[in-house]
């Protein structure tokens, strides 16, 4: 009888486990939604402002790349973890999963180093259109990103507190991840490549 008893009780504690991460994963489905539509607003934004007559293309700087590899390593770091975790390999999904938070960091700070050069070059806030949303996109992103180190955060306790049931949070961690990375890829393509005269097209009034 006891030993039916530790049955039920593991069946109880899994069934629990697996209703929190359905729960979980609906509300970052969820909440991904929204920020797609917010992001695509802006984007929509951005462009009709670009084809207005005193729009100019920036130059953008040199960190931006070197923050979009830092991305592009946190995510797949954090996939490699999510994998490690599934493999019960512990001390190589602690590892990973830290190298991808800290990757995140980084790229926050190579943003900071973005926006300093920008600075540097005279492009303000108030300059001209581009700088304008520059400043706005890499920001909106900017805190996403760190809303989710706050959840990698809680991730990284979970993983060391109970190592075999923190696959599913370590998923959920990883798809954000490749989600912020994909948002960040269409914005980087969208300051980089539209300029005034393919906003002009997309716009219908070249």
């Amino acid at each position: 009888m006891s030993a039916s008893l530790v049955v039920n009780g593991i069946d109880r504690n899994a069934r629990l486990r697996d209703a929190h991460a359905s729960a979980a994963s609906i509300g970052l489905w969820v909440f991904m939604g929204v920020a797609t539509t917010l992001f695509s607003l802006f984007i929509t934004a951005y462009v009709m402002r670009m084809n207005s007559s005193d729009a100019v293309t920036l130059a953008l700087p040199w960190q931006l790349w070197l923050s979009t590899s830092l991305l592009v390593a946190g995510s797949v770091a954090l996939q490699l973890a999510l994998r490690a975790a599934r493999g019960a390999d512990v001390i190589r999904t602690r590892r990973l999963l830290r190298a991808g938070g800290l990757c995140a960091a980084a790229f926050l700070c190579a943003q900071l180093w973005a926006w300093q050069a920008m600075w540097s070059a005279q492009v303000m806030p108030a300059g001209n259109p581009a700088g304008s949303f520059f400043y706005l996109l890499t920001a909106m992103h900017g805190l996403h990103m760190a809303g989710g180190l706050a959840g990698w955060a809680w991730t990284m306790r979970a993983a060391r507190r109970e190592p075999a049931e923190a696959a599913w949070r370590i998923a959920l961690c990883a798809r954000y991840w490749h989600f912020m990375f994909a948002v960040w890829a269409v914005l980087f393509a969208t300051l980089g490549w539209v300029t005034p005269e393919v906003a002009r097209f997309i716009c219908g009034t070249a």
